[in-house]
C-alpha cells in the first residue's frame, strides 16, 4: 500500500490533495504547524482513522522535525512519497521591504524543505525501492516579478536546490520532483490586489497535481500552459525586453 507523508496539509492545495489521496486508500501522515487541532483535519481523521495520522511539524525548527520523525519510524521505514507543500507569502516591493517577511519566506519555502529532506534521506535510502520526493514550487521562480521579490527569491532558491540535488538522488533511486504552478485561489493569494492571470481553484490544481505525480516520472511539473510558457520565455529574453515587460506590469 502506498504511504505518503504530506507537509503543509491544513488548507489549500495540500488539504485538497489529502482528501484525494484518502479516497485512493493511501496511508497518510498529514502535517502542518498545528494540524492536530485543525477542525477540518480532525473531521477527516474521524472519517479515516485507519488511513490517516495527524502530526504537528514546524518546518522552521529542527527539533520539531526530528521529534516527529523519531515518533513515526515505523511509517518512515516503508514510506513511498514525501510531499512538501509548506509555504508562506507576503507582498513585497520597494515601498515595503520588511526583512522579517524575507526571512520567513526563505525559512519556510526553501530552508524548510532542506530540513525535511535532510531528515528524510536516511529512511529513503534504506532499501532499493524507488521513492519519490515532491516539492511544491512556483512559476514565480522563473523570473523576478513586481511585488514578489521575497516570494520569488525563496522559490527560485528552492528550484535551484532541487536542480542541484536531482542528479545525486536519482542515482539513489530517489525521484526528486518539483511542481511549478501559477496562481491558485488560497488564503495566500487572497492577499493579492491585482488581477491574477489563469487563476484556478485549489481543487482543480490538486486534481492536476495528483494526476501528474501518478504519471511516469519527470523532474518538473508545470501549469497552466500559457502562463508557464510566457514566464519561461521571459527568462530567455534579453533584459532590455524582459524588464520592459515587467515594468508594464506595474501600470
Amino acid at each position: 500500500m502506498k504511504k505518503i507523508w504530506i507537509i503543509g496539509a491544513s488548507s489549500g492545495i495540500g488539504f485538497e490533495l489529502l482528501k484525494l489521496w484518502l479516497k485512493q486508500d493511501y496511508l497518510i501522515i498529514a502535517s502542518s504547524t498545528s494540524i492536530e487541532s485543525n477542525p477540518k483535519a480532525l473531521e477527516l481523521l474521524e472519517e479515516n482513522r485507519t488511513k490517516l495520522t495527524l502530526v504537528n511539524i514546524d518546518v522552521t525548527c529542527e527539533n520539531s522535525i526530528s521529534k516527529a520523525f523519531s515518533e513515526n519510524e515505523d511509517f518512515l521505514n516503508s514510506v513511498n512519497t514525501f510531499f512538501y507543500n509548506a509555504g508562506v507569502y507576503e507582498i513585497s516591493n520597494s515601498h515595503n521591504i520588511q526583512i522579517n517577511d524575507y526571512e520567513k519566506m526563505i525559512n519556510v519555502n526553501y530552508l524548510g524543505f532542506v530540513r525535511i529532506l535532510s531528515n528524510a534521506l536516511p529512511y529513503l535510502r534504506k532499501d532499493n525501492y524507488t521513492k519519490r520526493v515532491v516539492v511544491n514550487g512556483s512559476l514565480a521562480s522563473f523570473f523576478g516579478l513586481p511585488n514578489a521579490g521575497a516570494y520569488g527569491a525563496s522559490k527560485a532558491a528552492l528550484l535551484s536546490f532541487a536542480q542541484s540535488m536531482q542528479p545525486e538522488l536519482i542515482k539513489q533511486n530517489i525521484q526528486l520532483q518539483i511542481i511549478n504552478h501559477g496562481f491558485v485561489k488560497t488564503r495566500l493569494t487572497a492577499k493579492n490586489q491585482f488581477s491574477m492571470p489563469q487563476v484556478m481553484d485549489s481543487k482543480i490544481a490538486a486534481i492536476i497535481i495528483n494526476k501528474k505525480v501518478a504519471s511516469p516520472y519527470t523532474f518538473e511539473i508545470k501549469f497552466p500552459f500559457i502562463l508557464s510558457n510566457f514566464l519561461q520565455l521571459l527568462s530567455l529574453l534579453p533584459y532590455k525586453l524582459s524588464l520592459a515587460i515587467t515594468k508594464k506590469m506595474l501600470n
